[in-house]
């Protein structure tokens, strides 16, 4: 093997010594082109072929996540290219998992459903596209369910049956929806949306009877059962029309009580009672009247009215008459023998008398008129009742004060409501409902007194402490009245006393200064050397300093003084 080796390697170089340069190119570039291929055609090989879940690009992240996070839930490699497409290993990997995310609604609402027949295969049957075509209308009905306002979400499960050669023996197409309402919706109640939904089923798909629909919701119900809704029905159309006739009396109860409290005030009209019978059911009504005929009409602008009117006009008249006079005996020969008389006259034998007779026919023609109208439903009676309180007032003595009786109360005056002011009222409701006599109507307006006792009681409390919290106050002011009077004697009293104190000590003073000044000026006098301790020639020169201060600032003394005086 070695030596076979060796020989080759010796023959290569020998051939490729022996060619040209060109030739040399031309050999590598081939080699580098076989190896390059090969290679390509390794990793082309070893890459696995992948298959879209969902033909179309998917833009949302979000929903993009929720698909990819829930494939991995089943343990499925997931790629996902740069355009958004989910892929997978193979095609039956590709359809389990289509399948789930079609159950789990976890296909994004920008898909079109009818996309997977953008793609023309050469490999797909008929059965495929049946399917395929099924599956999309399938979701076209989900998503148009789920456009309607009151469905949160929606499942519909479509069964065509296969065909049959007889139709005898076909079987009907069905449908079966689960549908989940949106919070707050009414549909599971509501008969009319209900029946929208039935007939949007019905128009999508072909063939598909009202018996062949079942519409549920999520707790099992069956929603369009309509047969066995007639009673539940018929209650919801009573509390509706109940409803409406509560409805009614409240707005008359307000409009009756708005202006009757705005007359005789809130605290004394509380009680009205308002009951309204009304016929919810349509009637049909035939009505045929007979009217004059109009011979001639009113002339335009006489004070008069010179119109002609017939009850009817004669068409035509037939008149017919008879007469019979005579004894009417006709002999009829020997006896025993047939008579020759005729039966018309034979009759009329051995009658004596006269006759006459006149038939005469009228034939007329009269105004009619048919009338055919539905009357729609009515108010068949409406009464009220209501209760005015008249007035309380106190009653007071000769010097203005309430009258308290024995149990402590204050006492009071009852003042009912004429007679002519209930009749106003009356007047009042009865035009405000509409009174019709002929139908039944009652109004009743009533002045019975309102049991007031706990309002009394409250009133009474309030005066007996407002006059206890007046007395209290009086009491206290006048305490502090004393208190302010004995205070300002006192303060006057003490003042005075001071001022008189100090009056004493200034003429005390001024006789002291007095008699020092007498003894200096003898002393000086007689030439005496007289010693003056050091307070008191402090002394002397303190007043003389301010005497000199007084002559120079009088305003800055008398201020000084003030200020002594007010101290004081």
């Amino acid at each position: 093997m070695n030596e076979f080796l060796k020989k080759a390697f010796v023959r290569v170089g020998t051939l490729w010594a022996g060619l040209s340069m060109a030739r040399r190119g031309i050999f590598a570039l081939i080699v580098v082109l076989v190896i390059g291929g090969v290679v390509a055609l390794f990793r082309i090989s070893a890459n696995p072929s992948l298959v879209s879940v969902i033909d179309a690009p998917i833009k949302d992240e979000n929903a993009l996540d929720r698909i990819v996070f829930r494939l991995n839930e089943e343990g499925v490699r997931v790629t996902v290219t740069a355009n958004g497409l989910v892929q997978v290993a193979d095609e039956s990997t590709a359809r389990r998992m289509r399948s789930i995310l079609i159950r789990e609604d976890l296909i994004p609402s920008g898909v079109d459903p009818w996309q997977i027949f953008d793609k023309d295969r050469w490999t797909i049957t008929d059965f495929e596209r049946n399917v395929n075509f099924r599956r999309a209308q399938t979701q076209m009905i989900v998503n148009h369910l789920k456009a309607i306002d009151d469905v949160d979400d929606a499942s519909v499960v479509i069964e065509w049956p296969k065909e049959r050669l007889f139709w005898d023996d076909q079987n009907p197409v069905t449908a079966s929806v689960i549908i989940t309402p949106k919070p707050g919706s009414d549909i599971t109640q509501n008969r009319k949306k209900i029946e929208g939904i039935q007939k949007l089923l019905q128009f999508a798909i072909e063939g598909l009877k009202e018996e062949h629909i079942t519409i549920t919701a999520k707790n099992g119900i069956r929603l369009n059962d309509f047969a066995n809704m007639m009673a539940y029905d018929k209650l919801e159309l009573t509390i509706k029309e109940n409803k409406h006739i509560r409805e009614m009396e409240m707005d008359y109860r307000k409009v009756i009580l708005s202006f009757l409290q705005a007359t005789f005030s809130a605290n004394r009209v509380k009680d009205l009672n308002i009951k309204i019978d009304k016929d919810m059911s349509k009637k049909t009504i035939e009505t045929k009247e007979s009217f004059p005929v109009m011979i001639k009409i009113q002339t335009p602008g006489l004070p008069y009215d010179d119109s002609i009117r017939r009850e009817s006009i004669l068409v035509s008249e037939t008149v017919s008459e008879t007469k019979w006079e005579g004894t009417g005996y006709n002999p009829e020969g020997p006896a025993g023998v047939e008579g020759q008389t005729p039966p018309a006259f034979k009759d009329m034998s051995n009658l004596y008398g006269r006759m006459t007779q006149t038939t005469r026919t009228h034939n007329e023609e009269i105004n009619q008129r048919q009338i055919q109208e539905e009357k729609s439903p009515q108010i068949d009676r409406v009464t009220v009742s209501v209760n005015i309180d008249g007035k309380w007032k106190w009653k007071y003595d000769e010097k203005g004060n309430p009258v308290i009786l024995q149990d402590g109360t204050i006492e009071r005056e009852y003042i009912p409501v004429p007679p002519e002011d209930l009749r106003k009222a009356e007047a009042l409701i009865r035009d405000s409902i509409g009174y019709n006599a002929a139908r039944g109507d009652s109004v009743t307006v009533q002045n019975i007194p309102f049991d007031r006792t706990e309002e009394f009681k409250l009133e009474d409390a309030a005066y007996f402490r407002k006059k206890q919290m007046q007395t209290t106050i009086i009491v206290f002011l006048s305490g502090l009245t004393l208190l302010l009077v004995g205070f300002i004697v006192f303060r006057t009293v003490s003042r005075e006393m001071e001022r008189r104190r100090r009056l004493a000590e200034e003429e005390r003073a001024r006789r002291e200064q007095m008699l020092r000044e007498s003894a200096m000026a003898e002393a000086e006098q007689e030439g005496m050397d007289v010693s003056i301790s050091l307070e008191e020639r402090t002394r002397m020169e303190l007043m003389e300093n301010a005497i000199n201060m007084a002559k120079e600032h009088p305003e800055d003394a008398a201020q000084l003084i003030r200020t002594w005086l007010l101290e004081e």
